[in-house]
């Protein structure tokens, strides 16, 4: 994977995001930990509740994906972060043994007014199953160094 600064990124490219399958021991670790409500946790309040199963809490959901992004392009790239997420839906349950995919669109890249050496690239992010039913859908800007700017490990 080649590594991608600013000037890289184009409007309209769609990247694609590493695949991660999802296991019933990270849902329920993760759950107990951070996000401890019963459909994250067991399988009867699961089924009790909207998502008429046990599924994983939409922050770990948001964990996943950025591990996905990160495998996808984000490590192989000048990122210098990010000052926050704009839009984020959680549209449908991730349960264990889902198999996610999904793309980062750039929906936008403009070079800083205030530093020359950064641009700022906004994207519209979607997070798949394995049947193709999107279950997270998100736009934030992410902050990259320009080519000059330098910004590679």
């Amino acid at each position: 994977m080649p590594f991608r600064y600013f000037e890289d990124f184009r409007l309209g490219d769609r990247i694609p995001l590493a695949a991660y399958t999802v296991s019933r021991d990270e849902v329920l670790e993760f759950a107990a930990e951070y996000d401890p409500q019963p459909m994250h946790l067991d399988d009867s309040a699961g089924e009790a509740s909207l998502l008429a199963g046990l599924g994983a809490s939409g922050w770990h959901t948001c964990a996943m994906f950025m591990r996905m992004m990160c495998d996808g392009f984000l490590l192989a790239s000048s990122s210098l972060g990010s000052p926050g997420i704009d839009k984020l839906s959680w549209l449908a349950p991730v349960r264990p043994g889902d198999r996610l995919s999904g793309t980062s669109t750039v929906l936008d890249a403009r070079a800083s007014k205030s530093r020359p050496d950064m641009g700022i690239v906004r994207f519209l992010h979607e997070v798949v199953n394995q049947d193709g039913v999107t279950v997270m859908r998100g736009e934030n800007p992410i902050m990259f160094a320009t080519r000059t700017g330098g910004g590679r490990p």
